[in-house]
């Protein structure tokens, strides 16, 4: 197969979909779902039935439309249009489903009490290339995923490419490890292709713990294929022919749609045996966490895929040289693979002339805590915190007013009011005591009380260890000690300076990053807010 004889089956796909003038989508993504989505979209399935529509449309379930403060969120479009380019509709019930269909009349008007702005900053600033397809394509659907573009990517570089050829292209991409720790992607991918020909194997690693980040959950919940395409086209480059999922089983509805898509492209020749009738082999199976924080960590994720305890092991050697069951492996999270396809499809040249110097594309965040608008976007790198907040996310609710946000969960920290001029990316974030993480920002008015917040991430912290080594196991739960006596007004400013000084050492010792990093939420807030904490001395 190539991209000619992709094109003339994503031809016939749209043939066999029929003529629709409009497309009514309905988001089926967890969060929407939680608000009563699906009797939202079977009221407008059943009107369309009965010829209530008035106007040939197609009432469609589709992923994560971002905005997850106002579901049920419902699109209406044409046939394969952009999310922004349609009407979009907020806190839909089923009772507005006969006005919605009703507006999908030619020259007919929206239903304006439903209806959010159709230049509302929330949708109109966000650059998306990882959520290009979330809230169009129905992500249970492999036919909409290729009448989308979806696996011309992988068959350009099966059929067009040398393995090299992808890295290079990935490589002048400048595509950082978008889990956290932003390590070139290209470079990894170039030592595990280096390593001796032999099993090697490609992990995603979907293990996304942070308190308030949903990113990949939203990804795997809205385009699973694009996942599948990148972790395909990853072991194609390195000489892989096996890959594994790791997901965590608190998100099922992220678990059903992986299945759904694994099972369909296997049917239809995009994994399995001679993909695409080339030589190339490549399966994928999921492997299901039980939610422990550390299995974030890429060895300690080896380590539970393989059956044991998740528990991380001294690095030299790297998973690139020895990783699952001994082999060279390649680990990226969901969002790094996501980005994979359109690299490809678009060139390196192209992805790396979005975001910043150091830090190119986008970035995909999930909005929490006290903000208006509470849900999924995706920005340039490079975009202000204050644009991402006030603009983006609608600002602070009641009139209260912006006290920090946290970025990165646990292993980051608070940015105060006076730093929100501060791009995001990964090297300006550093020089405020913080990361860019994983994506998710939680967001904290002027009553947050940053002792407490300090408490809580330590507590997390505490409970997350694995208790392998001593300055982690043993470090954390002395810290979050003095912060209960500092939170009580029990401390002294011995206190603080022994807190400080277990920070240095809890960073300084601990074996893996979960440890390395969390006292970072204590630095930061000791940082910018430690008035808050002598406040409390005795």
């Amino acid at each position: 197969m190539n991209l000619d004889d992709l094109e003339d089956l994503a031809a016939k796909y749209r043939a066999d979909a029929g003529d629709h003038d409009t497309e009514v989508r309905v988001c089926l993504a967890a969060s929407c779902q939680s608000s009563g989505a699906q009797p939202v979209f079977d009221a407008l399935s059943a009107g369309c039935d009965d010829g209530a529509a008035a106007a040939p449309c197609k009432v469609k379930g589709v992923g994560c439309m971002g905005l997850c403060s106002a579901g049920p969120l419902v699109a209406v479009a044409a046939p394969e249009a952009a999310l922004e380019a349609g009407v979009i509709y907020r806190d839909v019930s089923a009772a507005d489903a006969p006005d919605i269909l009703a507006s999908t009349a030619p020259g007919a008007a929206p239903v304006e009490r439903l209806r959010c702005p159709s230049d509302m900053p929330f949708f109109a600033r966000q650059h998306k290339i990882v959520l290009q397809n979330a809230g169009i394509v129905d992500p249970n659907s492999f036919r909409g995923y290729v009448m989308a573009g979806g696996y011309a990517a992988m068959v350009q570089a099966l059929t067009e490419m040398t393995a090299q050829d992808v890295i290079n292209e990935v490589t002048a991409s400048g595509l950082r490890g978008r889990g956290g720790g932003g390590y070139p992607t290209g470079l990894k991918w170039s030592t595990v292709a280096k390593m001796p020909a032999g099993q090697k194997y490609v992990i995603c690693n979907a293990d996304e713990g942070d308190p308030g980040a949903f990113m990949d959950r939203a990804i795997l919940e809205s385009d699973p294929h694009r996942v599948l395409e990148g972790m395909a086209i990853a072991a194609y480059a390195i000489g892989a022919n096996k890959g594994y999922i790791y997901v965590r089983a608190e998100y099922p509805l992220a678990v059903e749609r992986l299945k759904t898509a694994i099972r369909k492209a296997k049917r239809s020749g995009f994994l399995g045996n001679h993909i695409c009738e080339t030589q190339f082999n490549f399966d994928v199976e999921i492997r299901l966490g039980a939610g422990a924080f550390v299995c974030g960590e890429e060895t300690a994720l080896m380590a539970s895929i393989e059956g044991g305890r998740g528990q991380p092991r001294p690095r030299p050697p790297y998973p690139a040289e020895y990783g699952l069951w001994g082999s060279p492996t390649l680990i990226n999270n969901v969002e790094t693979y996501a980005n994979i396809a359109p690299i490809v499809s678009q060139g390196g040249d192209w992805f790396a002339g979005i975001g910043t110097d150091k830090s190119k594309g986008t970035k995909v965040f999930a909005l929490a805590g006290t903000i208006v608008n509470t849900g999924l976007i995706e920005v340039d790198m490079g975009t202000r915190l204050r644009d991402i907040i006030f603009a983006i996310g609608g600002g602070i609710p009641d009139g209260r007013a912006f006290k920090a946000v946290q970025t990165g969960g646990p292993s980051g920290g608070c940015v105060p009011e006076a730093h929100l001029d501060m791009p995001v990316d990964y090297d300006s974030l550093k020089t405020l005591g913080t990361m860019m993480g994983s994506g998710g920002m939680i967001v904290m008015d002027e009553t947050a009380n940053m002792v407490d917040v300090a408490r809580f991430f330590m507590e997390f912290c505490m409970d997350e260890s694995c208790g392998k080594c001593v300055p982690c196991r043993a470090g954390t739960q002395q810290m979050h000690g003095l912060l209960e006596r500092i939170a009580k007004a029990e401390a002294s400013r011995a206190d603080l300076e022994l807190l400080e000084e277990l920070c240095d050492v809890v960073q300084a010792t601990s074996l893996c990053g979960l440890g390395q990093t969390a006292p970072n939420p204590v630095l930061s807030t000791l940082r910018y807010f430690r008035h808050e904490y002598e406040e409390k001395l005795g």
